[in-house]
């Protein structure tokens, strides 16, 4: 049993982070900095995020999980059909790897491959269902397994999308298919978070709502532009636009949602995009 699951069963509030795998083979800078990170329940390893090409996420989680760091392997259905992605789990169970995040993925066309073919072989519910099979002991077309895997599986949801409705069905659908927590994409308004809760109680499912540290109104209006599913705003723009020091205002702004996030779900997952030293300022 994962320490995550063990500490969102026993219902401690729950922090993970995120490392992004390098564009190329040198590890050590990722392994460094996750040595760093502090008050962290488990490491998650982004999977091509943004649809950008980088080292596997299996790759760098097998590393961290027999260095002794707990991970979160994310694995999306944009560049993998079902063979590749079956396999992908067998292999992490093989490391122990136990915690999925388990993601449609964004379009190729968004990414620095635009020319790229997705898959999208299955979708996440779907993939969700293929994880259930494998941890009952057979694959897709219902051939036994020789060893069974165990895994935690969790699945993303964006609070704030619109319609609420249509995308709480969605929701339900990943419960039904063996969605253990969610992993909320960033949140930035206590509303929105205050609202899915509330819809979420009778499903009893844990919630880890994502934090994202905005270090400029300028980085703020590049999500806003840029980034499907993150819309940061007005306020917060205008509030980093006048802030004589943006990168702390943007910890302060972490901070705070943080703060109300402890009094809503039961964890945070911390984005700080490379500026992992200000993690301990995000928790305090």
């Amino acid at each position: 049993m994962s320490h995550l699951s063990e500490q969102l069963a026993s219902g401690r509030f729950v922090v993970t982070a995120e490392i992004a795998p390098p564009k190329g083979t040198h590890l050590a800078p990722a392994l460094a900095a996750v040595e760093k990170f502090e008050g962290i329940t488990a490491v998650n390893v982004t999977d091509n995020q943004g649809a950008n090409m980088r080292l596997s996420s299996l790759a760098l989680a097998a590393q961290l999980q027999q260095a002794g760091t707990e991970t979160v392997l994310q694995l999306t259905c944009r560049d993998r059909n079902r063979m590749a992605l079956q396999s992908d789990l067998l292999g992490a169970a093989a490391f122990g790897i136990e915690n999925l995040l388990l993601l449609s993925g964004d379009h190729s066309k968004f990414g620095d491959h635009p020319d790229a073919r997705p898959v999208f072989d299955l979708d996440s519910v779907q993939l969700l269902d293929m994880t259930a099979g494998l941890m009952a002991g057979v694959d897709m077309v219902g051939n036994a397994l020789n060893g069974v895997p165990h895994f935690f599986p969790g699945a993303a949801v964006n609070p704030a999308a619109d319609p609420f409705e249509l995308m709480f069905q969605k929701v339900s659908k990943k419960v039904a298919s063996g969605a253990r927590f969610f992993q909320t994409q960033s949140i930035f308004e206590y509303k929105n978070l205050e609202r899915f809760m509330l819809s979420m109680e009778p499903l009893n499912v844990p919630v880890i709502a994502g934090v994202l540290l905005i270090r400029s109104a300028k980085m703020a209006r590049f999500l806003n532009a840029n980034i499907p599913g993150v819309q940061v705003p007005k306020a917060l723009v205008d509030r980093l636009d006048r802030a004589a020091d943006p990168m702390s205002e943007g910890v302060a702004i972490a901070r705070e949602t943080v703060g109300w996030a402890r009094e809503l779900c039961q964890g945070v997952h911390l984005m700080t995009l490379g500026h992992d030293d200000k993690i301990p300022g995000i928790l305090t």
